[in-house]
C-alpha cells in the first residue's frame, strides 16, 4: 500500500488507560493542532447517557437470548438462538472494547470493572490479555515485529513471513485469500483459548495477582455456566451443534468487524520513522456507511478517528470524521475510506499478493 500523501476517498504497560491514549503531542505539531480542534469541539467529553442506554439495552437482549434458550428446551430450533447469541456476544465484546479504551466512564476503575464483566464473565474473553495485546497494536499499528495483530501465525501478513513457510503452513499461505473467511469461524475459540492460557501464566497479562485471580474466576464461571446450560438443556448432539454454530458465527462476526481496519494498508518496518498522526492515519481504513453500519461494526468503521483518539466515546467518532478528514486534506495526508464490501476485497487482494512467493514455489508444500 502506498503511503503517498494524497486524499483517497475510496507508557506505562501496567496502566491500560495510558497505553491506549496517544503520547503527548509537541506544541505546534500537526497532531497537537488537530487535538486542539477536537477538544474545542467537545468530542472527547464522556457520553454517560448514551452508554447507560447502550449497556442496558445490550444486557436486556443478551438476557432475552438466554431466556429464549431456556424456554425452547431441547430442540434444533436452538441453532437460531445460537446465531442470535453470537451477534449479542459480539455486541457485548464491543462494549468491553470501549471500556478498555476508557471511553465509557471518567474513572479507570469503573471502566475496568465494566470491561472485565463484559469480556470475562459475559463473553469468556480475557480482558487483561486483550488489553495487553490491543494496546501494543494501538501504539504500533501495522509496524512489522511490533504490532501483535500482524504477527506471523495462521495468516501471513507480509511476503517475508510467507517466504519462510514450509509444509502445511506453506499450503495455508498459498491459499490464504480463499481460506480467510472460513478460518474466521475459528477466531472466537482461538481468542478464548489464548486468553485463558495467558490468564493462568504469570506475567502474561501484566496485572496483579488479585486481579488475575478475579479474572480467572470470572472466566471459569463463564465457561462452567455456558457448558452446564448447554448440556443440561440440550441433547449432547444438539449441544455440540449449538457450540459450533454459536462460536463459529461469533468468530466470523468478530473477524469481519476487525478485518477491514488495517489489513492491506501501509506497513512500516523497523527503521521507518513516522510521526504519530501519520502512523495512525496511513495504516487505518474507514468503512463508509450509515448508523446501521456504526451499530453492526461497533464504531470500528471510524478506525482512523478511533486510532487518533482512542478514548473518544463511540457516538462522537461519526462527528469527528469530517473534522479529521478535512484536517488530513489540508495537510496532504492520505485518508482512506471505502465501502464494507470493497474493504473485504482489498483485504483479500493483499492476502493473495502476500501468498504470491509461495505459489511460485509449490515444492514447499512437501
Amino acid at each position: 500500500m502506498s503511503t503517498t500523501d494524497t486524499i483517497d476517498r475510496g507508557a506505562d504497560p501496567a496502566d491500560p488507560a495510558r497505553t491506549t491514549r496517544p503520547p503527548p503531542a509537541r506544541r505546534g505539531s500537526d497532531y497537537a493542532a488537530l487535538c486542539r480542534e477536537v477538544k474545542q469541539s467537545g468530542l472527547l467529553k464522556r457520553r454517560p447517557v448514551y452508554y447507560a442506554v447502550k449497556v442496558g439495552a445490550n444486557l436486556l437482549l443478551l438476557a432475552a437470548g438466554w431466556t429464549a434458550f431456556a424456554l425452547i428446551g431441547p430442540s434444533w430450533w436452538q441453532l437460531v438462538t445460537a446465531a442470535f447469541l453470537a451477534v449479542m456476544f459480539t455486541q457485548t465484546a464491543f462494549i468491553g472494547h470501549d471500556a478498555g479504551h476508557h471511553q465509557i466512564a471518567a474513572s479507570k476503575r469503573v471502566n475496568n470493572v465494566l470491561g472485565r464483566v463484559h469480556a470475562d464473565l459475559l463473553v469468556g474473553l480475557s480482558y487483561g490479555w486483550w488489553i495487553n495485546k490491543h494496546t501494543r497494536h494501538h501504539s504500533h499499528p501495522n509496524h512489522v515485529d511490533r504490532d501483535p495483530d500482524i504477527a506471523d501465525g495462521a495468516i501471513a501478513f507480509t511476503e517475508d513471513q510467507a517466504r519462510v513457510r514450509s509444509g502445511a503452513y506453506a499450503w495455508l499461505g498459498r491459499h490464504q485469500a480463499w481460506l480467510f473467511f472460513p478460518m474466521l469461524l475459528l477466531e472466537g475459540l482461538a481468542l478464548k483459548v489464548a486468553g485463558v492460557q495467558a490468564t493462568f501464566e504469570r506475567g502474561r497479562t501484566r496485572t496483579g495477582r488479585a486481579t488475575r485471580l478475579a479474572e480467572a474466576a470470572m472466566l471459569a464461571a463463564h465457561i462452567g455456566g455456558y457448558l452446564a446450560a448447554l448440556f443440561l438443556v440440550l441433547t449432547p448432539l444438539q449441544a455440540v451443534a449449538f457450540i459450533a454454530v454459536h462460536q463459529g458465527l461469533f468468530g466470523l462476526y468478530m473477524g469481519c468487524s476487525f478485518a477491514p481496519n488495517h489489513k492491506g494498508m501501509a506497513l512500516f518496518g523497523k527503521d521507518d520513522k513516522v510521526d504519530f498522526l501519520r502512523r495512525q492515519v496511513l495504516t487505518s481504513r474507514n468503512v463508509r456507511g450509515h448508523r446501521l453500519t456504526d451499530l453492526a461494526l461497533g464504531g470500528l468503521n471510524y478506525q482512523i478517528e478511533h486510532h487518533l483518539f482512542p478514548s473518544m466515546p463511540r457516538p462522537s467518532l461519526r462527528h469527528a470524521q469530517e473534522l479529521v478528514r478535512t484536517f488530513c486534506a489540508r495537510h496532504g495526508i492520505a485518508y482512506h475510506e471505502t465501502s464494507l464490501l470493497d474493504s473485504y476485497a482489498q483485504v483479500l487482494r493483499h492476502l493473495h499478493t502476500v501468498g504470491g512467493p509461495l505459489r511460485l514455489r509449490p515444492e514447499l508444500e512437501y
